[in-house]
């Protein structure tokens, strides 16, 4: 119950801050939003190519935008993290009796319920552009997108812990988000692309989310193996990155 409390206290601060600021809330929105109204017309041309996904080129590309959200939109948390250490706010927080791990997850929480927003907003914004989607799949899609968002909050927040420097954490986020996301099959689906590129990609565990939330996104299919191997996965990486994190965030307030 303390570590619920705590959590939910932290939560409630780290969400005022936001919404007292919200501009990064709204530019986070803006690469997405480029994606879909400059790139997704131009997949019109190749939708009906042999390979392409079913559902058309806006049904295939918009869970690509809400994974690729899930992992861009969350992978730089840790920035603001650096910034309250070097203010001494992390510090402070560790002469409070407040469980460590509610450290992580309050502000963890706080940038999932961000994510979810942003993605909701960005398939309501799609939905007169002509997109299909099940509502009992976007349903699944936000629970995944609360696992992936787990995911990538927690390895930003223990690496930012790790390397204490902006400069060295923009050029690992950098380097790492880049070859994860043309690796994910989001701005192409990889069945367009060549096998030795597939075989690669089938060690990326986010080329499985992106190919759940497309047949989540186009019919609710719940029980396709993909669907059920992406959300393995993902519970597990969040899992693994939870525990990462805390242990990061024990040693800073220790």
């Amino acid at each position: 119950m303390k570590l619920l409390h705590d959590s939910w206290l932290l939560f409630r601060w780290n969400m005022r801050a936001t919404l007292r600021n919200p501009i990064w809330t709204i530019i986070g929105l803006f690469q997405p939003l480029c994606y879909l109204f400059l790139f997704a017309p131009l997949l019109n041309g190749i939708s009906q190519v042999p390979g392409f996904p079913p559902g058309g080129a806006l049904t295939v590309f918009t869970p690509g935008l809400m994974i690729m959200m899930g992992i861009f939109g969350t992978a730089f948390a840790g920035f603001e993290l650096l910034a309250e250490l070097r203010a001494g706010v992390i510090e402070r927080l560790r002469v409070t009796p407040v469980s460590r791990l509610a450290l992580l997850l309050g502000r963890v929480l706080r940038d999932v319920v961000i994510l979810l927003f942003q993605s909701l907003l960005l398939v309501l914004i799609a939905l007169p552009l002509g997109i299909h989607v099940s509502p009992v799949g976007l349903v699944f899609i936000l629970v995944l997108l609360i696992l992936l968002g787990l995911c990538m909050t927690s390895c930003s927040y223990a690496l930012a812990l790790g390397l204490k420097d902006e400069n060295s954490l923009s050029s690992l986020l950098t380097t790492l988000t880049l070859p994860i996301m043309l690796l994910s099959g989001i701005t192409l689906p990889l069945t367009l692309a060549p096998p030795v590129l597939r075989i690669v990609a089938a060690f990326n565990p986010f080329s499985y989310a992106v190919s759940a939330a497309r047949m989540l996104f186009l019919n609710g299919n719940l029980t396709d193996v993909t669907v059920i191997e992406s959300f393995a996965i993902m519970g597990i990486l969040a899992l693994l990155a939870i525990v990462w994190a805390e242990r990061a965030f024990r040693h800073a307030a220790a």
